[in-house]
């Protein structure tokens, strides 16, 4: 029988005890809320999990959220090492010490060399699993036909096509703001032969991507007509499976570390755009795991440490007088987005947290925090913005997070300096990271042990790298920083379609692509 912790509701209150399954199909709510657990799990055996193997993690902490009614153990373990049997690196995300108490976590090991696989892969077989079995024993228009559709700023595009290239009975577009990504990003995802795998180049920005697809989700007619999933990370499952990789890197510290030992307080450094993947070592903390803080790292698209800073959340942030609604385009592509959408399910446990204090039962604040979110987004909406927050809601999420937000020129600065230390490249998302962890080092002291997430590859920002190292004695680009198999890509035949800035003329292609792939697998 299903646990709290595996049964899901809606941060803006329309739905409440749905299954996983439901859940990760549908992707986002009907109400246009995020999804959550009823309750996040308490591991109290996590001490003890401190010598499994990356996949054996996963799945410990995994079969907290996923009912075995819904996915048998066996089956789960078989879908966690499919996922990971893709990666590179035998430990999936090593973790390399730099220097003193910093740690450098690399994420960017699995297929499309990005920290996005470390869920993407997991979720790809998970869609398929699901699939799979509602489809058994039945043909044509009775079969469930998945229309996945995401946005991108990046790497979340070729890690969701990486995987469900070639996966029955699922169709994939990824939407991409049009000339705002890495040629290399671009033709990882542009190159893609399979039938099932479509891209279409935005004339917009990410956060228009992002738009559209949230208003597809939010359409009667387009999930009417399509049976719609999301691979972005307002699919928890993209949620929970980072959270294995705070664990995960926190035992291979206390491993390296002679000062260190299970128990002791880290420091986690994420860069951020979407919140995703610092939400994922929110959950993490949340299941017991001691974290001193959790450090946002910003770009210059610094809505977030704003955030920290005011208690508003403004995506038009005040310049020369006037409000700007400009995202701007900085070295750290990835993370350059004005409004980030997993702060939503936050939000909803500091204003859930928020009414427990003040005397209301769990239920009472449940709701509470849903009828708060719900105003917040509407105004949000409206006027482009909320808040200050109730400064005790503020001051408890502080309790976890710290954040700081990093220029253009000192990523280059960090780049430029790792790489004479120690010839160690670091992509401009890791640099923030490091940046961030560098100056929290100052904060906390140097006994506080760091561990900064390095999300992507340098070879997907050529630009960057180069701009950070060209003049450095021996640096060469192609020989020390791009694989082969990246500079194959780049020979490679593309197909992509340009489309305007409009969710109802991407509709019109979404349903005709549909259309298509199912009639190709009926043939």
């Amino acid at each position: 029988m299903a646990t709290d912790s595996q049964k899901y509701l809606s941060t803006r209150g329309g739905d409440h005890g749905l299954s996983f399954e439901t859940v990760v199909l549908k992707g986002l709510a009907a109400d246009g809320g995020l999804f959550l657990p009823h309750e996040v799990p308490i591991a109290n055996e996590w001490q003890s999990w401190k010598d499994l193997s990356y996949a054996d993690l996963a799945l410990k902490i995994l079969s907290l959220y996923i009912s075995t009614d819904e996915i048998p153990t066996d089956a789960l373990k078989a879908i966690i090492d499919r996922s990971y049997s893709t990666f590179r690196a035998e430990d999936i995300t090593p973790v390399v010490h730099h220097q003193d108490n910093l740690y450098l976590l690399e994420l960017f090991h699995g297929p499309s060399y990005s920290f996005k696989d470390c869920a993407l892969q997991f979720l790809g077989n998970l869609f398929e699993y699901f699939l799979v079995r509602r489809n058994q024993g039945k043909q044509g228009k009775e079969r469930h036909h998945l229309t996945v559709v995401g946005a991108t700023s990046g790497d979340t595009g070729s890690a969701a096509i990486h995987g469900l290239r070639g996966k029955k009975d699922v169709t994939v577009t990824i939407l991409h703001p049009k000339g705002r990504i890495s040629p290399i990003q671009e033709v990882q995802m542009t190159t893609c032969t399979e039938k099932n795998v479509h891209n279409l180049a935005v004339t917009g920005t990410f956060d228009d991507c992002q738009d559209i697809v949230k208003a597809l989700f939010g359409d009667p007619d387009t999930n009417e007509t399509l049976k719609l999933g999301a691979v972005n990370s307002i699919n928890f499952a993209r949620i929970l499976a980072q959270i294995v990789f705070y664990f995960y890197s926190y035992f291979k510290v206390a491993k390296q570390s002679p000062s260190f030992q299970v128990g002791d307080k880290v420091r986690f450094v994420t860069p951020t755009g979407n919140f995703g993947n610092i939400l994922a070592g929110f959950f993490a903390t949340k299941m017991g795991l001691p974290a001193d803080k959790l450090v946002v790292a910003t770009n210059e698209n610094d809505i977030l440490h704003r955030f920290w800073t005011t208690g508003r959340y403004e995506k038009n942030p005040v310049q020369d007088g006037g409000k700007s609604d400009a995202c701007k385009e900085t070295l750290s592509p990835a993370m350059d987005i004005l409004v980030s959408s997993n702060f939503e399910r936050l939000l909803w446990f500091l204003a859930k947290e928020h009414a427990t204090a003040n005397g209301q039962d769990s239920q009472s604040s449940k709701k509470q925090a849903s009828q708060d979110i719900v105003t917040w987004y509407q105004a949000l909406k409206s006027t482009g913005g909320f808040g200050p927050i109730h400064q005790s809601m503020l001051e408890n999420g502080r309790l976890t997070f710290e954040s700081d937000r990093v220029s253009d020129p000192e990523t280059l600065a960090t780049i430029k300096s790792y790489y004479q230390q120690s010839k160690y490249i670091l992509d401009p998302h890791s640099a923030v990271g490091v940046t961030a962890a560098k100056r929290s080092i100052a904060r906390a002291g140097e006994q506080t042990h760091h561990i900064s997430l390095c999300t992507a590859h340098p070879a997907k920002f050529s630009d960057a790298v180069t701009s950070a190292l060209e003049g450095e004695a021996g640096f060469n680009f192609e020989e020390q920083v791009l694989p082969e198999e990246l500079k194959a890509l780049l020979q490679k035949q593309t197909r992509v379609t340009t489309v305007e800035n409009s969710w109802e003329a991407v509709r019109e292609i979404l349903k005709s692509q549909a259309e298509e792939d199912a009639k190709a697998e009926g043939a």
